[in-house]
């Protein structure tokens, strides 16, 4: 069984007091180590959704900025090109960005296969997953028609970008390891009562375990700097600030790691095609 499923299944609050520490070991689990991908002429292409057969349990695809969207027939077709239309606003081009940054961080999706799984519902199985990994970079799925649809595209999309975009464009800050500074910011968030882990104890690799709670703490401090959860939610998670000045104002170094290099290679996607979701 792929380790990194069992963080679809840990409640997303817990009422425990006791807090939980890092370790020193960050498992790259659901990353490609060796860059094995092929770069697109066009970095920025949005294809079209077309037949697959590569995977047994996927009959569709979309390629999108170097990402793989894959989902079975019960996935509905407009949801696979809302999604990928999302990925595609957040490498929108605009005043802020540095096209050199961004084109890096893209370049690294296409040579570590990034693929992200699409299911309809939670009624999905594991086995559906099995010989995916072997080849591809995939660190979570996107499920279709459930509950907090806005959070749950985002939060996924994220969790690809930073967790193998980010990860290799920017090691030192935002690394899946113990010597970025993600990682330390995510330590101070912890110390501070900001962000409960305790939920995430019942992973038993260590791990794997600081592997998930680095990669969710990427997400929130970039779901919340893009004020996102105050329109979308959730109202309860194991993440305590709402929005973008209230994260600037408790964890300020959260918000600097944010500043200095998000908005130059990422934007928030439009309200008109995140409430799309909500149709």
């Amino acid at each position: 069984m792929k380790i990194f499923i069992i963080q679809f299944v840990v409640l997303f609050y817990s009422c425990a007091s006791d807090k939980m520490e890092l370790g020193n070991t960050v498992t790259l689990d659901c990353v490609q180590r060796d860059p094995i991908g092929m770069i697109s002429e066009d970095l920025y292409q949005v294809g079209s959704v077309v037949p697959t057969d590569t995977h047994p349990s996927f009959t569709k695809k979309v390629n999108v900025c170097g990402i793989t969207l894959i989902a079975g027939d019960e996935v509905s077709t407009s949801f696979m090109q809302n999604v990928a239309q999302t990925i595609s606003e957040i490498f929108i081009v605009n005043e802020s960005t540095d096209t050199l940054l961004q084109q890096t961080l893209l370049k690294n999706l296409y040579l570590y296969n990034t693929v992200i799984p699409l299911f309809y519902g939670e009624d999905w199985s594991e086995t559906s997953l099995d010989g995916l990994m072997d080849e591809n970079s995939v660190c979570d799925i996107i499920m279709e028609g459930v509950s907090d649809p806005v959070m749950e595209v985002v939060e996924h999309i994220l969790h690809h970008l930073t967790d193998i975009g980010a990860h290799y464009t920017f090691p030192s800050d935002w690394g899946l390891t113990s010597s970025s500074k993600l990682y330390d910011l995510t330590q101070e968030a912890i110390s501070l009562g900001y962000y409960d882990i305790s939920s995430y104890s019942n992973i038993s690799n260590i791990g794997i375990r600081n592997r998930v709670i680095i990669q969710e703490y990427a997400y929130w401090v970039i779901y919340t700097a893009w004020n996102l959860r105050k329109y979308y939610g959730p109202e309860q998670s194991e993440w305590s600030i709402v929005d973008g000045d209230e994260l600037q104002s408790k964890l300020p170094r959260s918000y600097s790691l944010f500043m200095e290099i998000i908005p130059s290679i990422m934007t928030c996607p439009s309200k008109q095609t995140l409430d799309l979701f909500l149709e």
